[in-house]
């Protein structure tokens, strides 16, 4: 009995630790992540293309998308706007209240996304809301209504923009912008001519990781929403609906359309990761 142990201690070499840890790795990510995709496409696709394509002209479910696109819409280029500004103020400024503003955009991030839902329905609910007086004077609807899920949208994506714009303005300095100001460009010539386009591959970057998590939003809109059919439901909301609705295949179906979405924003991050690496590699070296 010995003789086959000490054969076995003598042959049977056990990986290296460097070699186990690429291994964990793998393992981990197919157990969490691929695995359950996995299990979507089948459930999806597993009685063939064309249950999956009839089930893709549910009413309900186009007009989950609609929902899905138009806050999307509205999320996008608000948060825009509001990175470029807070990104060039940051970058660019000295004031009082800057390290503020800089926790205020990264507040989202440690904010769980179904108290910011509850925090708009406390603030614009027309029955007992801080501002249902005057909500309901004016005659808004905001609360299980789109415009209180696009401010959802809005407060949960927020930060991408500005934070991916931020830590390279403050690489590039300012050395250019101050030369075209001395040329005679205004402030507004200065913005599209120099500084727009030496942050435009983040500015790129973050216009996708904001799409990407516009359209898959759950938490916060779940709570504004209401989660009416055809109404205030976003794809997101249907594919938990249709779900517990025994709706199995329209659910696997769904899921498989936000899968697609998220792999061609994970395809579009990496070239843009590609293209941004490139330029540095091309720069001389001073």
């Amino acid at each position: 009995m010995r003789k086959p142990l000490r054969w076995l201690k003598a042959h049977l070499r056990w990986p290296k630790p460097s070699a186990l840890i690429p291994l964990i790795a793998f393992a981990y990510v197919a157990v969490i992540i691929l695995l359950p995709a996995l299990e979507v496409v089948v459930g999806a696709l597993g009685k063939g293309l064309e249950p999956f394509l009839q089930n893709l002209h549910s009413e309900e479910l186009i007009s989950a998308v609609k929902m899905t696109l138009l806050m999307a819409l509205i999320a996008v280029p608000a948060n825009t706007i509001f990175g470029l500004a807070a990104a060039t103020a940051i970058a660019r400024r000295q004031f009082p209240g800057k390290a503020l503003l800089l926790s205020i955009i990264d507040l989202p991030f440690s904010i769980s996304p179904v108290v910011v839902g509850l925090m708009l329905v406390l603030l614009y609910s027309p029955s007992n809301g801080l501002f249902g007086d005057v909500v309901n004077s004016l005659g808004w609807k905001i609360i299980f209504s789109w415009p209180g899920m696009a401010l959802a949208t809005i407060i949960v994506t927020f930060p991408f923009m500005a934070r991916e714009v931020i830590p390279l303005l403050e690489e590039e300095g300012w050395d250019q912008e101050e030369a075209a100001r001395t040329l005679g460009a205004s402030n507004w010539q200065v913005f599209w001519k120099v500084t727009l386009p030496s942050v435009r591959w983040a500015v790129l970057y973050g216009l996708i990781l904001t799409t990407a998590r516009a359209l898959g939003e759950f938490g916060a809109v779940s709570v504004v929403s209401g989660n009416i059919a055809g109404q205030t439901q976003t794809l997101p909301l249907f594919v938990e609906d249709a779900y517990k609705q025994y709706q199995t295949e329209l659910a696997y179906g769904a899921a498989l359309v936000l899968g697609g979405v998220a792999l061609v924003s994970l395809l579009l991050k990496l070239l843009v990761e590609q293209m941004i690496g490139g330029l540095k590699d091309d720069q001389p070296i001073n």
